[in-house]
């Protein structure tokens, strides 16, 4: 889907197990992802440069987010993580000046800051 300019939504399936390396890159109208449970890995660059994306949800189920899968999006100013912190590589938020991470009170690993953008706990899930 990469480069798809008339992609504003996706909904993926929850016969998905992985986004796979730059699935989404380049998909400048792109304002809403929903990732099922069923998701455990984002590859390399998946959303990267998606510069319409403003919030994501990350569940649970993911351990683990490649490098730059979010970098260059500019509207980016939520991602919201449902469990703890995946593993990740380099410059996951690079470029994304005004996102902020929140987590889900309870879950455990997390800092003051999360991979350059600041991270705090919500207070009502």
């Amino acid at each position: 889907f990469g480069n798809c300019s008339k992609l504003t939504r996706v909904t993926i399936p929850d016969s998905v197990a992985s986004i796979g390396d730059q699935a989404f890159r380049l998909c400048a109208n792109l304002t809403s992802v929903t990732i099922p449970n069923s998701v455990t890995n984002i590859g390399r660059g998946a959303f990267t440069a998606c510069s319409s994306l403003t919030n994501i949800t990350i569940p649970a189920s993911v351990t683990s987010i490649g490098d730059q899968a979010f970098m260059n999006c500019p509207a980016l100013v939520s991602v919201h993580f449902m469990g703890n912190p995946p593993k990740v590589e380099n410059n996951l938020f690079r470029g994304d000046t005004l996102a902020t991470v929140t987590y889900r009170p309870g879950t455990t690993g997390w800092t003051s800051n999360f991979c350059g953008l600041p991270a705090i706990a919500l207070t009502n899930p």
